[in-house]
């Protein structure tokens, strides 16, 4: 059985004025490219910073926070590694000299899948000890001290280690004062366990849906899964962690491939965004892309590219922009003329290869453009691996 070893020098009292922690990584393991290291630690140090007001950078030189490296038996310090199994990760208490590092045994197989030693969900458990949490008694808990393989579709943090964290630098501050309020006059001896979307639910649904650098991305409330189509593996994320700027709850989304980007809406406004930057300008208005200004949401969006279009839908019409002409349809057509079966509103809609993809409610309906009908009925979840 694997296990985490944590290792304190002293207790920390609480810890909110310290907004800011400098972390360095000395090595990199063989296991994986520096690329995929610096991506698992940038987002295991996110998860944390998501519930608290705690900002993370990362230093390329000289002395830090939490130093973080790969090390076999004994390396320097009072805990020598025991080889494959056993214990993966030890880290240190905040404080002076070694406190706050973090070390991974270099004898374990460090993966960025569910296979192997997941070096992500690894260093998010480490740098909760880094940070100054014990081990958690729930074995739901992130700071739970058994490594086990973990559910990649769901977010990692549970309300034991949420209560933890904020315990010792407060709430985030992108939460409401209501919010911060009731989270402090709350019995901290209940251990609810944050609403989180189930991937494999009878009853799930979707905000929107778009492909993204050969990705399809599912939103829903604050989070967003990835899946490649021909990967098994699903990413699970707080939208925040990506795109702080976004709003939560986004109404629809859809990919331009050739430009590199996504466009996402909410009520009477857009965002443009390439990778994980938002240009400067976002929001804007909906009639920035030529529609009315009594048109006041957009329920689900997609772009042909072969086409150059894209479609929007509202209730039980749409609108379709010709991006070569530059033009907007002046009035909009009724979903069910231009899309045989389609004979409802739309909650998301993507395209991919050959087909669309029209999500509503519970299922999804799989269309051919080409043949202009529904060619198969599927559950919402037909993309994860349930």
């Amino acid at each position: 059985m694997q296990h985490f070893l944590m290792l304190f020098l002293h207790i920390p009292g609480k810890r909110k004025k310290k907004a800011c922690s400098l972390s360095r990584i000395l090595n990199y393991t063989p296991d994986l490219r520096p690329a995929d290291v610096n991506a698992a630690i940038k987002k295991a140090f996110s998860i944390w910073s998501s519930v608290t007001p705690l900002k993370f950078i990362k230093k390329d030189r000289g002395d830090a926070d939490i130093m973080i490296s790969f090390a076999t038996g004994g390396h320097n310090d009072f805990i020598p590694f025991d080889g494959p199994g056993g214990s993966v990760a030890h880290a240190y208490a905040p404080g002076k000299d070694i406190g706050g590092d973090t070390h991974f045994d270099e004898d374990e197989t460090w993966t960025k899948s569910t296979e192997g030693t997941n070096l992500f969900y690894v260093a998010a458990h480490e740098f909760g000890h880094s940070l100054g949490l014990f081990h958690s008694k729930d074995p739901n808990a992130l700071m739970y001290p058994v490594y086990r393989k973990f559910d990649p579709s769901v977010f990692p943090l549970h309300q034991d280690d949420i209560n933890g964290i904020q315990s010792l630098y407060g709430p985030s501050p992108n939460t409401s004062n209501d919010q911060r309020d009731s989270a402090e006059i709350k019995d901290p001896t209940e251990s609810k366990e944050p609403v989180l979307p189930n991937s494999c639910g009878p009853d799930l649904t979707f905000d929107a849906v778009t492909t993204f650098r050969g990705e399809i991305i599912f939103f829903k409330d604050k989070h967003f899964w990835r899946k490649h189509p021909a990967v098994r593996e699903v990413h699970f994320d707080l939208v925040s962690l990506f795109w702080p700027r976004l709003p939560s709850g986004v109404d629809a989304a859809y990919e331009i491939p050739e430009e590199d980007k996504i466009l996402l809406f909410k009520g009477n406004e857009f965002w443009v965004v390439r990778g994980e930057t938002i240009p400067p300008g976002c929001p804007q208005k909906l009639y920035a892309l030529g529609f009315s200004k009594d048109v006041a949401k957009i329920d689900a969006a997609f772009y042909d590219r072969n086409k150059g279009k894209a479609y929007y839908f509202t209730e039980d019409k749409f609108w379709s922009y010709d991006k070569r002409n530059q033009s907007m349809d002046r009035k909009p057509r009724l979903i069910k003329d231009a899309f045989p079966g389609i004979n409802a509103k739309v909650d998301a809609v993507f395209q991919h290869e050959n087909f669309i993809y029209f999500f509503q409610g519970r299922k999804q309906l799989e269309f051919d453009p080409d043949k202009k009908r529904v060619t198969r009925l599927l559950k919402t979840n037909f993309w994860f691996p349930c």
